[in-house]
């Protein structure tokens, strides 16, 4: 009778756990965005330090509990998000990955209770036993009506999964693990998730895909909010995967205009740093082909990662060229080595490509968007509808965002140069699965293709896992906005910015 006990417990805990993942997310998301508003609020008022640890007990006054089991946990849980906000991990303790932007909130994590195989209705209770006899650890035990695993015994190995001849034994992989692309996220003898940070690629897909909110993202808003209120040259660089994901009427210059009223000193389209990716990568382009090299893009650091951790074979053959927010942030720089650049998109691998120091002169900070929207709630700042009359970046920079961009900018580059681009064959891929095929065939020598695109998050950029709204909820705004761009071409922009001040390569 224990075992049965012990298996229906199991069952509702997997139950509950379904129902929040069909019905909480918007919860989990209220929370985090609640956490970064607050911490924001302090920073502008210059009393984080002094105040941080009270923003715990005032979105969790007691005496009841909101969401978990009780208030310690739950305030636990915010004093975790509250150093993520201030770009720390959530503990004060070292281990192994406390470099990695991303991070796991050991409390949250602890709610999670699916064990990794389940017992299903499948099961026959039949006489062989094969689950049973094939288990090393214990941890099969026979109910009334269905064996039962005990998630405390059980080792994962997934023997009782193979041998049960009714396959009523389930794999139940975690949301967070069946996200990640590389394999990089396993679970200690807690059942709290582990990622391995040689494997991870900073790629965020796991930090959205966790159903109670146990995974994050270091943030830099403290940081910038700072630089802000000391009165340093702060600039904001808005992605090219931005236009349109605040609805038609709100443009570049609405945003430029927000960022304003925020203290950032201006705000300059990184669709600008597309137009000079694409030209210096159309050169290396047309050199590794004259040399029969093959090239891959380099403006996706998550896809970078990949190949510097899982194809590390392939390194030489990533572009030496900048990413577009490096090459706008040494632009500014070069115009004043004072100011703080601060970058503001959907990338999550952006963070982590802020972090890397050997590039010089790279963005400062990284911004989410949903950072940057808790940094204008604090000030009480909204977008306005504004005439779209800011055209920093041509239109191939400004579609740098979308799966297929890159390619069309590098190519019209090569055109705009006099080259004939029908000799060249590109690759296009966009999401893990497409990138690590094309990565493998190019591995084995058998890709009919001279260059690779990889984008990491499916759709591009504008797919990146800390979008305000989804690519297909504002695809027709953003449409209406880049039909708005004029016809300079990639070169006849570039003619308006001193390209000779700055380095083009990492």
């Amino acid at each position: 009778m224990c075992a049965e006990g012990e298996g229906s417990k199991g069952q509702e805990l997997s139950r509950r756990v379904n129902a929040y993942m069909l019905t909480n997310d918007a919860t989990v998301n209220k929370i985090k965005h609640e956490v970064l508003y607050e911490v924001a609020k302090l920073a502008f008022s210059g009393e984080f330090d002094e105040k941080k640890d009270q923003i715990a007990f005032k979105m969790i006054p007691g005496p009841k509990p909101k969401f978990r089991c009780c208030i310690y946990k739950e305030r636990e849980i915010i004093r975790q998000r509250v150093r993520l906000a201030e770009g720390l991990c959530p503990t004060d303790n070292d281990r192994e990955g406390s470099d990695n932007i991303i991070q796991v909130i050991d409390t949250a994590c602890m709610d999670c209770p699916l064990s990794h195989y389940i017992v299903t209705d499948n099961c026959r209770k039949c006489m062989a036993k094969a689950c049973q006899q094939s288990c090393k650890f214990g941890a099969i035990s026979m109910g009334r009506d269905r064996a039962y695993i005990d998630p405390d015994k059980c080792k994962e190995c997934g023997m009782c999964a193979q041998n049960c001849p009714y396959n009523a034994i389930a794999d139940l992989i975690r949301p967070c693990k069946k996200a990640c692309p590389v394999n990089a996220i396993t679970m200690d003898d807690n059942g709290i998730c582990v990622i391995d940070d040689s494997k991870c690629i900073r790629c965020g897909q796991c930090i959205h895909r966790c159903p109670f909110g146990a995974i994050g993202s270091k943030a830099a808003m403290v940081d910038v909010i700072r630089s802000i209120v000391s009165g340093k040259r702060v600039v904001a660089m808005f992605a090219p995967a931005m236009e349109g994901q605040f609805g038609q009427d709100i443009t570049m210059a609405s945003i430029r205009t927000a960022c304003r009223k925020l203290g950032f000193a201006d705000m300059v389209e990184v669709g600008l740093g597309g137009d000079m990716t694409a030209a210096a990568e159309a050169e290396e382009w047309i050199d590794a082909y004259k040399e029969g090299q093959k090239k891959t893009t380099s403006c996706c650091p998550a896809f970078v990662n990949m190949i510097r951790k899982h194809f590390p074979e392939l390194e030489g053959a990533i572009s030496t060229t900048a990413s577009p927010m490096c090459l706008v942030s040494r632009m500014l720089k070069a115009q004043d080595e004072n100011t703080v650049t601060v970058f503001v998109g959907p990338c999550i691998a952006k963070k982590d490509e802020a972090m890397d120091k050997s590039i010089a002169g790279n963005a400062d900070y990284v911004l989410s968007i949903g950072e940057f929207r808790a940094i204008m709630r604090a000030k009480g700042v909204r977008f306005e509808p504004e005439e779209n009359d800011i055209q920093q970046a041509s239109i191939y920079g400004k579609r740098f965002g979308n799966g297929g961009g890159v390619t069309a900018a590098v190519l019209k580059s090569m055109e705009e140069s006099g080259e004939d681009i029908s000799k060249y064959k590109v690759e296009k891929c966009s999401g893990a699965a497409e990138c690590r095929k094309i990565l493998t065939l190019l591995k084995a020598g058998r890709l009919n293709a001279d260059f690779v695109e990889g984008m990491m998050c499916e759709g591009g950029c504008v797919g990146g896992p800390s979008q305000h709204r989804t690519e297909m909820q504002f695809k027709k705004d953003r449409e209406k906005l880049l039909g708005e761009a004029d016809t300079r071409g990639v070169h006849e922009n570039l003619m308006e910015y001193d390209m000779e001040s700055f380095r083009m390569h990492r």
